[in-house]
């Protein structure tokens, strides 16, 4: 009965210890998971945002509107360009110029918009280079920034963008003005997300979106906050990027 009791103990001990370790196992596996990330926004004390625009085959295009708004108040922002768009037309080509010839920033955004997550690596390297021949070829202008196609992506393609001496930007604020759900839907998504260091997200094709940047810009230097292209606002070494997404300083 003895012997019976202390195997049966015995028995137990074992199956425990390999609960345990499996759980263990488990959770290593878990917490050694790591998520590359793009940049969503900075961490600063500094009420300074960026303004960032995606270009893209517009019906309705505003981007003369954007232009002359953000002239009228000194302000530069970042625009993101399809290497395809700016080939479809002379017309296309004379924008990209203008938005150069006003002083603002140029991104890479992909040559025609694929969803970088169902291409391959060797497409994703075609689709930023070709972008990127196309606007140092109209501009001489060779871009470090890269914003993916709508924001899709994963570890392989952060590390291929990582790996072309690209930054990755996303967004932490998203006005989603592409939907054209309402100006003040749209000025209220936007208002209430933003703080220091955020990354707004336009495009050129948003039909409430010049009176809401007017209207934005105007009461956030109310309340002293200041402008900056992307280039000016991230921080180009010694950083991490948090699980959010924050690009914070480590030194």
């Amino acid at each position: 009965m003895q012997k019976k009791l202390n195997i049966a103990i015995l028995s137990v001990l074992i199956l425990s210890v390999i609960i345990v370790g499996i759980f263990n196992l488990n959770q290593k596996s878990v917490f050694k998971v790591e998520k590359n990330l793009p940049i969503y926004a900075v961490e600063t004390k500094e009420k300074k945002v960026s303004l960032t625009f995606d270009v893209n085959y517009a019906e309705e295009d505003n981007l003369f509107r954007i232009l002359d708004i953000l002239d009228k108040y000194n302000i530069k922002g970042t625009f993101f360009v399809m290497g395809g768009w700016v080939n479809k037309s002379e017309e296309n080509l004379d924008k990209l110029k203008l938005i150069h010839e006003r002083g603002h920033e140029i991104g890479n955004h992909s040559y025609i918009h694929p969803m970088f997550t169902r291409i391959s690596s060797e497409r994703m390297v075609s689709e930023i280079k070709k972008t990127e021949d196309i606007i140092y070829r109209s501009i001489g202008v060779k871009t470090n920034l890269f914003r993916c196609p709508s924001g899709d992506y994963n570890n392989l393609v952060i590390n291929v963008v990582n790996r072309l001496g690209y930054y990755c930007i996303q967004w932490d604020v998203d006005s989603v003005d592409w939907k054209n759900e309402g100006a003040e839907i749209e000025y209220n998504r936007v208002i209430k997300n933003i703080k220091p260091g955020s990354i707004i997200l336009y495009h050129n094709d948003g039909k409430y979106t010049p009176g809401n940047l007017q209207k934005l810009i105007k009461n956030l230097k109310k309340e002293g906050y200041s402008f900056a292209p992307l280039g000016e606002l991230i921080y180009k070494d010694h950083y991490i990027i948090d699980y959010n997404g924050r690009q914070q300083k480590t030194n």
